[in-house]
């Protein structure tokens, strides 16, 4: 039988569980302590904790959400990914990018996709289930540590790892609660990124929040005819509706909007694709990032050339439009959402 996960409760709740057990009050923030400033991989190490809380600790809760099942790091050691194992036997990607002056974890919201982005590799895998607040905040605190140890420190989270971050709102925002916090894990929102197909009534309720939190729209296409075929949620939540929504995010929030925009090879890549991205974009507080496609084993267009990038980015440009080239990562590593799931299944 498994054990609840500690990280699933919220302080509240395990006050209750420790004034339950006749803790004294003061034993609440110790152990909260432990869990998010210290990070601690078992309840061993936490101080000036009784045995005997410690055992009833370890009886009734598991401490660590995720353990990993194996890792692959780019040649350049600047990107990691973690293939995590959780407690049902479900597996899920967290991918490390080190850059000059940040260090970026790219997280995961569920086991699979129900999305089904043709281009994607976690689509082609389907859906599972959702991610507990407990398991999507284990990635963070198990890549936490991982720096840690070279006297490093995670500045960036972005939530664009497996699965749509929308469809798991709840889990998404009570991790993002969490994080935030200023007695626990201390984040700050503004370097926090939640990236989402556009699922328009969940993108009125994150409005309305009026979060620091950023926010990025994955795009992918200029028109619903292409943008249907890539991203088929666009059948439900056509570009016309979802643009207005985003307007509306940038009229509450005063905060720029992101558009990711993954170039394939002779599908969206064309300067007239460009055009009409301008004229679907214009007069937007927004900013575009383009990226050539990381390839996937079951989607057959490739990402596109350098030269194809720049000429779309030229259009942009010269429009107004702010945009920039997002350098490919971890190529080698299957570091593509999902990819190294499927390499590992393949063997």
């Amino acid at each position: 039988m498994t054990k609840p996960l500690i990280l699933d409760l919220e302080p509240a709740a395990l006050a209750a569980r420790l004034a339950e057990m006749g803790q004294p009050k003061f034993r609440v923030q110790q152990i909260l302590d432990g869990i998010y400033r210290h990070r601690y991989e078992s309840f061993e190490r936490f101080p000036n904790i009784p045995r005997s809380l410690i055992l009833k600790l370890e009886d009734e809760f598991e401490l660590n959400a995720v353990n990993l099942a194996a890792s692959i790091q780019s040649k350049d050691k600047r990107t990691t990914k973690f293939l995590f194992s959780l407690q049902d036997g479900a597996q899920i990607e967290t991918v490390l990018m080190k850059y000059s002056e940040r260090n970026t974890v790219c997280i995961s919201s569920q086991v699979g996709c129900p999305l089904g982005c043709v281009f994607c590799a976690t689509g082609q895998m389907g859906f599972s289930r959702n991610l507990s607040v407990g398991e999507i905040l284990g990635q963070t605190i198990f890549v936490m540590r991982h720096l840690e140890k070279s006297q490093e420190r995670l500045t960036n989270i972005v939530y664009m790892g497996m699965g749509e971050p929308f469809l798991n709102y709840a889990a998404v925002m009570g991790s993002i609660d969490r994080l935030t916090n200023p007695d626990l894990l201390n984040f700050g929102s503004r370097r926090i990124t939640l990236s989402t197909a556009g699922l328009i009534p969940r993108l009125k309720e994150f409005t309305r929040l009026n979060s620091q939190v950023n926010l990025a729209i994955s795009l992918h296409a200029p028109n619903d005819a292409l943008r249907s075929e890539l991203v088929p949620n666009n059948r439900l939540h056509p570009l016309k509706p979802l643009l207005a929504a985003c307007r509306d995010y940038v009229d509450h929030t005063k905060r720029r909007i992101t558009f990711e925009y993954a170039l394939i090879e002779d599908v969206n890549d064309s300067e007239e694709q460009a055009r009409q991205l301008v004229s679907l974009l214009r007069g937007l507080l927004c900013h575009v990032n383009l990226i050539a496609l990381n390839p996937s084993k079951e989607y057959p267009y490739p990402g596109s050339s350098r030269e194809r990038v720049d000429a779309f980015l030229k259009v942009l440009s010269d429009a107004g439009i702010p945009a920039s080239i997002r350098l490919r990562r971890g190529i080698e590593i299957n570091a593509g959402c999902g990819q190294l799931a499927q390499s590992l299944k393949s063997k």
